[in-house]
């Protein structure tokens, strides 16, 4: 495999699978040529491709646009695929592209369930090639350094890790695309769209990433306990409480809604024996408090969005390790589908509580006294069932035993 590699030379070939969205970015990014030579796109994937603000641009750099990845790779080969498609493509076209021979970056998460991560991971093992997950706060110096420390016993053992997000979004965000909100897309593929699986996915993979014994792993969640709520007419939830414990006894506290009144955060308190881990804000950095006053900054993760870009094109050549691979990345689906099952029934605010506030031509719902009712949770580490307030419903505690499978509740038996 050395010896193939070193044979190798000339810039990486890149196929661009979803160029609306988050592809957009993507694009934009490809195409201010940082760093040069290092690449060449070979093709872009999208069946609605008039989607992406960059379209003239890649047009004139002569870049073929085909409707599928299969239409794709019929007349074309790829060193790496970009996969930026929603999610409930991302297990298909990630073993896809694995079985023609393409290293892969999949956007986060890297999948709807366990059985689809599980699938995309044995198609890895038997492609002889490696899949990133773009969860970017994972590729950043900040967060590696913070994980260094950890592993190193800087902290101490860990105790409790704690995330409080308030993140406001408008009825227009639950319009954006036929699957928003939803728990399957029309054709029945599993896209479990939530704040938990969209928004604040990095928050909570962040959780169990810092928290993985290597730079590559990710703590487990062995039992999950969910509250999950909405506001907006929506199939799936716009609002979720959650406690998930680790293999070695951590706490994991999650607190996240798309209907504040304001926005707040990520608030991040990671508690450690010997220190404390915060954040307060995207702009805020990281950093680290000890019981004698010193303290470490980290950094802004969100500094270098990129990075997860650039070193999976780096990674072509040299055959490194992805910071964060399918396995890292599938703590984060194991907890969010045993959310799911540990309240299959999703709990409607009281109507009483809801309130629509319009500006100009934006219109968004917002349930009066939730921002203070998920500070208290966060400040007591508790859900919102355990502080007794009147609106809340207890999810069932949900084990994961090894293999977990989802779903696991009547009448949504996988296909």
């Amino acid at each position: 495999m050395s010896s193939e590699k070193s044979m190798i030379q000339g810039p990486v070939s890149l196929v661009l699978v979803g160029i609306g969205g988050m592809g957009a970015v993507y694009v934009r990014e490809l195409l201010d040529g940082r760093p040069s030579g290092s690449f060449r796109i070979a093709g872009a994937v999208d069946p609605e491709p008039e989607r992406c603000p960059w379209l003239v641009e890649l047009q004139a750099a002569g870049v073929p646009v085909s409707a599928s990845l299969e239409a794709f790779y019929r007349n074309r080969t790829a060193e790496l695929a970009i996969i930026s498609s929603p999610i409930q493509y991302h297990a298909d076209q990630t073993c896809l592209a694995l079985s023609k021979g393409s290293h892969v970056l999949c956007e986060k998460p890297s999948a709807g369930t366990v059985l689809e991560t599980r699938r995309m991971i044995e198609a890895e093992r038997n492609s002889g090639r490696r899949v990133s997950v773009g969860y970017q706060w994972s590729f950043s110096p900040a967060v590696q350094d913070l994980k260094k420390d950890i592993i190193a016993g800087r902290f101490g053992r860990p105790r409790r890790l704690k995330c409080l997000y308030l993140w406001p979004r408008d009825e227009q965000y639950y319009r954006r695309n036929a699957w928003a909100g939803k728990k399957r897309d029309a054709a029945g593929g599993w896209v479990l769209d939530s704040p938990a699986q969209n928004a604040m996915a990095h928050d909570l993979h962040n959780m169990f990433y810092v928290l993985g014994k290597e730079r590559d792993t990710s703590a487990r969640p062995v039992e999950v306990e969910a509250e999950l709520y909405r506001a907006y007419p929506i199939e799936n939830y716009d609002t979720a409480a959650l406690r998930a414990t680790t293999e070695d006894a951590v706490d994991i506290l999650f607190f996240v809604t798309h209907v504040p009144l304001k926005e707040k955060g990520p608030v991040l308190a990671y508690e450690f024996e010997k220190a404390v881990v915060r954040c307060a804000s995207r702009t805020s950095g990281v950093w680290a408090e000890f019981a004698d006053g010193e303290r470490i900054d980290y950094g802004v993760p969100d500094a270098a969005p990129m990075n997860k870009l650039w070193e999976a094109i780096r990674r072509v050549r040299s055959g490194e390790p992805a910071a964060c691979g399918l396995e890292a990345a599938s703590s984060q689906t194991l907890c969010v589908n045993a959310m799911q099952d540990s309240m299959p029934e999703i709990q409607d605010f009281p109507e009483g509580m809801r309130r629509v506030r319009e500006e100009k031509d934006v219109r968004r719902v917002w349930v009066e006294g939730l921002d203070e009712a998920f500070e208290a949770c966060f400040k007591a580490n508790a859900l919102p069932s355990e502080l007794g307030l009147a609106w809340s419903a207890r999810g069932r505690r949900v084990k994961l035993g090894r293999p977990y499978s989802f779903p696991n509740f009547p009448g949504s038996e996988d296909r």
